[in-house]
């Protein structure tokens, strides 16, 4: 069973994600943390911001390292295409709605945010010719954000009580772990911790973006090697008609060689624009990377002409780009679904108590590859830092 697998069929019995993965009150009263410690996290994403906001609530004194100019990582969205949000990063919610008080941590807070989930009766995907049902596109536990994104929720509640500790164009080359405490340098300044949370994509430790002294043991770093971060872009092309289903699906073989789907990226939303998400990763990725803006949208407006009898050319507006690999500080999507769930558990373990990882790819045997998981990973790092 991949790890979508695990996932959709939680959401299809109605069960909720197991119990070592829920985000359980870090209050206080609850746990003992030494306040005096200096922990810095390296990343300011889904998983950089949870850690930081569980330490905030616990009273540690933390700082996190951002390599870029904004927060959100692969949370990255635009309010410029149209009158809704457009995610060109993480999109759906692939998990309950109650993952949002459980990142929140308090119960006090009052979460307004609106998802909708597709419905059966009505909505459905094209397959080719045949007319596939949402469970046989695969998005039967899956919802939209309603004129909001993954990236609005945690900036209008995680991000406000700790956008002070944040050190924007920060980029981390090397990190000293062999002394007592540890020394990361960046390229203007060096800072010193006791404990350090590594929340940087799996493709950045791939590429040897940052230097590790000593070097990190041979069991992490293979697994790190050896871990298939699936190439990844989106598209968004707004039309002046609606012409298209819920979804419409492509075959990539093998499967564990990437995904691709369009998809009604209006969907629920409080507007009347027509427009029409592109989701690929893996080889389906790169048949759109490798192209200029212009072959692009000719490429996609000629396939899916093909598909609706020459209907997208026809109403065509206007389309957006995002290509993953070319994002500075990511250059990748996730950790593939086929990955083994023994890599899995490797890549999250921690470093001799003072690095500890957190992110969509540093999750959990049954379950990775999501914003959910980052804010759980987090959770667990910082559970585990604090003992």
């Amino acid at each position: 069973m991949t790890r979508k697998e695990f996932v959709k069929m939680c959401g299809v019995l109605g069960l909720g994600m197991p119990l070592q993965m829920g985000l359980s009150s870090c209050s206080k009263e609850t746990t003992e943390p030494n306040a005096s410690e200096r922990i810095i996290i390296i990343g300011a994403g889904a998983a950089g911001l949870s850690a930081g906001y569980l330490l905030r609530q616990q009273g540690i004194d933390f700082q996190i390292l951002e390599a870029s100019a904004i927060p959100g990582g692969r949370m990255k969205r635009t309010v410029d295409f149209v009158d809704f949000p457009i995610p060109l990063g993480a999109e759906w919610l692939h998990v309950g709605t109650d993952v949002f008080g459980e990142i929140v941590n308090d119960d006090s807070q009052q979460i307004s945010l609106e998802t909708k989930a597709y419905d059966p009766a009505v909505d459905y995907g094209l397959f080719g010719e045949e007319e596939w049902s949402i469970a046989d596109v695969g998005f039967e536990s899956d919802r939209k954000f309603i004129n909001s994104t993954w990236f609005d929720f945690f900036d209008q509640y995680i991000l406000p009580s700790i956008q002070d500790k944040i050190r924007y164009n920060s980029v981390v080359q090397s990190i000293d772990y062999g002394g007592d405490q540890v020394r990361i340098q960046t390229a203007n300044e060096e800072f010193v911790a006791d404990k350090l949370i590594i929340t940087i994509p799996l493709k950045m430790l791939q590429t040897g973006a940052i230097a590790f002294s000593p070097g990190l043991p041979d069991r992490k770093q293979q697994a790190i090697d050896q871990a298939t971060v699936w190439d990844g872009c989106k598209a968004f092309i707004e039309f002046s008609e609606k012409f298209y289903p819920a979804f419409t699906v492509y075959d990539i073989q093998p499967e564990t060689a990437g995904q691709k789907l369009y998809y009604d990226a209006a969907y629920g939303q409080n507007s009347n624009r027509h427009v029409m998400g592109l989701f690929a990763v893996g080889i389906a990725a790169q048949e759109y990377i490798s192209l200029t803006d212009a072959q692009r949208k000719e490429y996609m407006l000629n396939e899916l002409d093909e598909q609706y009898d020459q209907k997208a050319s026809a109403h065509y507006v206007q389309h957006i780009f995002q290509n993953w690999n070319a994002e500075p500080f990511i250059n990748g999507a996730y950790l593939y679904d086929h990955e083994d769930w023994r890599r899995v558990e490797v890549l999250a373990e921690s470093v001799d108590n003072k690095l500890f990882f957190a992110g969509e790819a540093y999750g959990f045997s049954n379950d990775w590859g999501g914003v959910h998981v980052a804010a759980r990973a987090a959770k667990r790092a910082v559970e585990e830092l604090v003992g």
